[in-house]
């Protein structure tokens, strides 16, 4: 189990200077040992310098005692363990002190500066009391000794210390490094999470407003065409039962449309839900469903409207009782199939528009194929006053910001409003290539 660099800050809880109690029981008995220590060699310096034993005792606990702050200064104890080299003490605090020198933070010229004094310290103290033991006799060996146990001495004494130093302080700052980056990628990592969410919920949204735009371009003409042949049939029943079976046959095809495509809609909404289920996916709403099939079935597998069945839905308008006409400008050609959706669509609903606001009045559909786009537009003249409101259809005001939003997806321009004359306009204009996202 690691630890995120914020856990590792959190576990100072040490005195003073310490990061942990273990760390200041660790150093104190350390202090504590090399004061005895020096305290035993300060018997001999005493003796040696002419001084009183007490004196030399005293010295060598004070000396000792400086290991107690090699964390927070470990110049300081190496220094102070050179100086006291002479006496032939402070053999432990001059180890650790070079550990702890070189485990710290120090920049490099300062470590090997006090490492190199410390090691012609030792060197030149070995060598003297090397010398002296051999002039006194305890040791019978040739004069080659002396530079020998000199230099392995002070090397021993020098350089594991140092190696292991430089050794752990390397590894601590890995360490450090790597809980760094473990934040990092932890942080990273949440943005990351909630940057997807956002992009999930920004796709449910966007799929909730596909959803309702198709079913309402499905629903909404096909049901304003039922409601004004019924509104016909209920005008002539009596006096023109010919026309009345003429328009009851009308609503019938109608509702038959309307009911085939909203049942095609509603089967592929079905079974991708149920391909989710039967992979053990986790249920998700009905409208998250259709991120996977509204796009997919109706552009990319191509069964949406077409441009060549424009003059079917206006025949349908005709037979409502509306007149229009339909232009067609530039040389007919096909398109991609969402383009050519996205400009049925729109007259499809301009349409529908005119069934509801102005029923009766004359309408003109023109379309434009130019070099680089697709053009279109629907225009009605004033409705007469006479039986303008008897279809009663309602409007939930949806279907110009629809058209507008279909268009602008494809990187058109939509324009919308009332018309000096008294009537109403919709023109949309859209590349004739969907540009890349």
């Amino acid at each position: 189990m690691t630890t995120t660099g914020e856990d590792h800050a959190a576990a100072r809880g040490g005195p003073w200077w310490w990061a942990r109690w273990r760390s200041a029981a660790l150093d104190v008995g350390l202090a504590l040992a090399s004061a005895l220590e020096c305290a035993f060699e300060g018997v001999r310096f005493a003796r040696d310098a002419g001084i009183p034993v007490a004196a030399g005792v005293v010295f060598g606990v004070l000396a000792g005692s400086a290991l107690l702050v090699r964390r927070q200064w470990p110049i300081a104890v190496v220094l102070v363990s050179i100086a006291i080299t002479p006496a032939q003490m402070g053999y432990l605090m001059g180890i650790v002190g070079l550990y702890t020198l070189a485990a710290s933070e120090l920049p490099r010229r300062i470590i090997g500066s006090l490492a190199g004094m410390s090691l012609v310290g030792m060197l030149i103290v070995m060598f003297v009391r090397v010398r002296q033991d051999m002039a006194r006799g305890t040791w019978d060996l040739g004069d080659w000794f002396v530079p020998f146990a000199a230099i392995t001495t002070a090397i021993g004494m020098t350089a594991p210390p140092l190696l292991l130093g430089l050794y752990v302080g390397a590894r601590r700052r890995l360490m450090e490094s790597l809980r760094e980056r473990a934040d990092s990628l932890e942080r990273e990592l949440m943005l990351l999470a909630e940057r997807a969410e956002e992009r999930a919920e920004w796709a449910r949204n966007e799929e909730r407003t596909r959803i309702a735009r198709e079913m309402h371009d499905v629903v909404a003409h096909r049901v304003s065409l039922m409601v004004v042949h019924a509104a016909a049939l209920q005008a002539v029943a009596r006096k023109d039962p010919e026309k009345a079976v003429k328009n009851a046959v009308l609503v019938g095809d109608m509702g038959r449309q309307a009911l085939t495509e909203l049942r095609e809609m509603l089967g592929v909404l079905r079974s991708g839900d149920g391909a989710g289920a039967r992979r053990g996916e986790p249920s998700v709403p009905l409208v998250a469903v259709a991120a996977a099939v509204a796009a997919s079935r109706v552009v990319e597998e191509g069964e949406g409207p077409c441009l060549s069945e424009l003059e079917e839905l206006i025949g349908q308008s005709a037979a409502a009782g509306m007149v229009v006409d339909l232009s067609v400008e530039g040389d007919v050609r096909s398109y991609a199939a969402e383009i050519e959706q996205t400009a049925y669509r729109v007259v499809q609903e301009a349409l529908t528009n005119v069934h509801k606001h102005a029923a009766g009045a004359k309408t003109h559909v023109r379309l434009a194929h130019r070099g680089s786009e697709i053009a279109m537009q629907v225009e009605n003249e004033p409705p007469p006053e006479v039986g303008s409101a008897s279809a009663r259809l309602p409007s939930g005001g949806n279907g110009l910001v629809g058209m507008k939003e279909r268009v602008a997806a494809l990187g058109g321009v939509f324009v919308s409003g009332p018309t000096d004359a008294g009537g109403f306009r919709v023109s949309a204009v859209i590349p004739a290539v969907v540009a890349a996202v």
